[in-house]
């Protein structure tokens, strides 16, 4: 089996496949203030609830955009499941050309997601993710990652609407029975849920348009991508667990070559 990690902003991921099956997922919020033990024992306690033997993960790829957290999470790794984690990162093989101008200051949530997008659905493609920003990268039939687009996610907006502003009030984000909203509570989920739509139906628009790539399949991921994914045509396939799937490409691509793989290097860690 082998072990997944996709650390995100909000939430830390995790996925365990067999052969290219996922067979389990289950998350945990990404807390900075986390010891290594604290992660070593919520995670041993996740395996365990999910029928899941440590003994039997093989290897562990993780990728990461919070770079405070991961020197507990790798050390909480090696000492609890026994692996030496590798971080998507530079020098890993990904099958597709980072065709933009500084590869090094891409995301490894966006290489990831470009992997997996042009793997499992093939090139053209435009690969949205829905989490903590809003993320639109397209990959050309060549699997040449040209271009992406960075928003600010659901999440974000709603924080900002009900932390900068003095009566609005914090509120669950859900699409409202109807955009012509009658109080407070709905005129907020309507602005935030149809914004949205609105957003990715211009965005996707525009990139195809500028790129002359009429053609590219979408492919929407992230936990409230669903909501918008079921509201607009320009999405053609919602995939919840695309990110975790790009990760085991990315391992499976990498395990017959590993001194290619970008470890972790415990020396050099943060404190």
């Amino acid at each position: 089996m082998i072990l997944v990690v996709d650390v995100g902003n909000t939430n830390i991921t995790y996925g365990v496949f067999k052969g290219d099956k996922l067979v389990s997922s289950f998350r945990m919020t990404t807390g900075s203030s986390r010891t290594s033990d604290e992660y070593g024992l919520e995670l041993l306690s996740l395996l365990s609830i999910n029928g899941l033997e440590k003994e039997k993960i093989e290897g562990v790829m993780v990728a990461s955009v919070v770079p405070k957290v991961m020197h507990a999470l790798v050390n909480a790794i090696m000492k609890y499941i026994g692996k030496k984690p590798y971080l998507v990162g530079p020098g890993i093989k990904t099958g597709i050309k980072i065709a933009l101008d500084n590869p090094r200051e891409v995301g490894p949530d966006l290489i990831v997601d470009a992997v997996a997008g042009y793997e499992l659905y093939g090139g053209p493609i435009i690969v949205v993710d829905y989490g903590t920003a809003t993320t639109y990268i397209m990959v050309n039939e060549k699997g040449e990652f040209f271009t992406g687009v960075v928003c600010p996610g659901l999440r974000i907006s709603a924080k900002a609407l009900w932390e900068d502003t003095a009566k609005l009030p914090e509120i669950e984000i859900k699409k409202p029975v109807s955009i012509l909203a009658k109080e407070t509570v709905s005129s907020m989920q309507a602005g935030l849920i149809y914004g949205q739509i609105g957003q990715t139906k211009y965005i996707i628009e525009q990139m195809k348009k500028e790129s002359g790539i009429e053609n590219a399949k979408v492919v929407a991921t992230g936990g409230l991508g669903r909501i918008i994914a079921e509201e607009t045509k320009e999405i053609d396939v919602y995939d919840p667990t695309l990110t975790l799937k790009g990760l085991q490409i990315l391992y499976d691509k990498n395990r017959r070559n590993k001194p290619q793989l970008k470890d972790f290097d415990n020396t050099n860690a943060p404190e």
